[in-house]
């Protein structure tokens, strides 16, 4: 991990703008940003540990720890909302038995919020590994997680 984190920032701390593609990378590469590379980053953009980490903490796309297996992102943006993403998400959250921003104790799906997929007139909507779905139901949501479970 240490290697790919100096590998990153040996290519783009010379960038303008530098941190957020730094970021980006790892989370791609590594599947988050691990807490001991924040200090490398500070370091080789001349900010603090405080400012990177401020970076890291302010966007929910960035993860501080490991994902599960597969990434359940629900959207909440407003229209979403109005749709009834937010009982969606609660119903998740139960199901799937964590928080929002959580990861199943068997390591198997992480359950984050996402600020708009972009898919407004068919919300509420959410992604399972990147492949997004369209006016989700809890029911669906529950065929979904067993779809992801069974392995299909």
């Amino acid at each position: 991990m240490a290697g790919v984190v100096q590998d990153v920032l040996a290519r783009r701390a010379a960038d303008d703008g530098a941190l957020l593609p730094i970021l980006h990378e790892l989370q791609d590469r590594i599947g988050h940003v691990p807490a001991q590379a924040v200090q490398d980053i500070a370091q080789a953009l001349n900010l603090s540990r405080a400012e990177v980490h401020g970076v890291v903490t302010y966007y929910h796309h960035f993860r501080d720890r490991p994902a599960g297996r597969h990434v359940v992102q629900i959207c909440r943006a407003e229209a979403c909302q109005s749709m009834g993403a937010d009982a969606l998400m609660a119903h998740a959250e139960l199901r799937l038995g964590c928080p929002s921003h959580g990861t199943t104790a068997d390591g198997e799906v992480t359950l984050e919020p996402v600020f708009c997929l972009g898919l407004c007139a068919s919300s509420p909507a959410l992604t399972v590994d990147g492949e997004v779905h369209a006016r989700v139901t809890p029911r669906r949501f529950d065929a979904l997680m067993a779809e992801l479970r069974s392995g299909q």
